[in-house]
C-alpha cells in the first residue's frame, strides 16, 4: 500500500470531529464520490450553514450561540434571537448573523489529479479554488462565494427590524441552495 492511500485509509477511518458531529446531507454524495477515487479523499467538509455567535477576533469554544446547516425560517430565528436576549450572559455582547458558503478540502495524490479536480470545480461555478498544502498530500480549498454577514445583537439589543430579518431569510434561502446547486452539478461532472 502506498503512502497516500495510507493516509487515506487512516483519514477516513477516524471518527467525525465535527462540532455537529456528522456530515451535511447535501454535500455527502459528493464526499462518498471523492473518496472512492484512489486519487482523492475529503479530509473536511461542510454544505453551508447558518450562524449566530459571539463576534471574537479568534475562534473559541461556546462563541457560536445557534447553527443550522439546512434553510431557517423567520420563525426559528426570531426564537433564537430571543433565547440570546434572553441570557443574562450574553447581555454586553456583540452578536452576528453568519451564513456561510460551502467548503471542501480535498486531499490529492499528487498535482496532476489536483489540476484535474480544480478544473471540474471551476466548471461547476466554485470561484475560490487554491492549493492549502504542499507537505504530505496536495490539498485544494474549494469555497463557494455565498454569503452574508452583519452584526445582529449589541448590548443586548436587536440592531435590525423584522422586516429585514424577513428578508435575511429570504435571502439566506436562496443563496444556501445556489450552494448546494454546485455541489449537485460537481456530483454529476464526476
Amino acid at each position: 500500500m502506498d503512502r497516500f492511500t495510507q493516509r487515506k485509509n487512516d483519514c477516513l477511518g477516524k471518527l467525525d470531529k465535527s462540532s455537529k458531529g456528522s456530515w451535511d446531507k447535501p454535500i455527502l454524495k459528493l464526499c462518498e464520490k471523492l473518496n472512492s477515487f484512489s486519487d482523492y479523499y475529503t479530509t473536511s467538509s461542510c454544505s453551508g450553514r447558518v450562524s449566530l455567535m459571539i463576534e471574537q477576533e479568534k475562534k473559541a469554544k461556546g462563541n457560536i450561540l445557534f447553527s443550522a446547516h439546512e434553510v431557517i425560517n423567520f420563525a426559528d430565528l426570531e426564537e433564537e434571537i430571543t433565547k440570546i436576549l434572553e441570557n443574562k450572559n450574553l447581555k454586553n455582547k456583540f452578536i452576528k448573523f453568519k451564513l456561510e458558503a460551502p467548503i471542501l478540502h480535498l486531499a490529492c495524490r499528487d498535482l496532476s489529479s489536483a489540476k484535474k479536480f480544480s478544473e471540474f470545480a471551476k466548471v461547476s461555478g466554485w470561484k475560490r479554488i487554491g492549493l492549502i498544502s504542499f507537505e504530505k498530500n496536495f490539498v485544494l480549498e474549494l469555497n463557494s462565494t455565498e454569503k452574508i454577514e452583519f452584526p445582529i445583537i449589541n448590548n443586548g439589543k436587536v440592531l435590525v427590524d423584522s422586516h429585514f430579518l424577513k428578508l435575511i431569510v429570504l435571502e439566506s434561502e436562496k443563496k444556501m441552495k445556489k450552494g448546494w446547486e454546485k455541489i449537485d452539478k460537481l456530483v454529476k461532472i464526476l
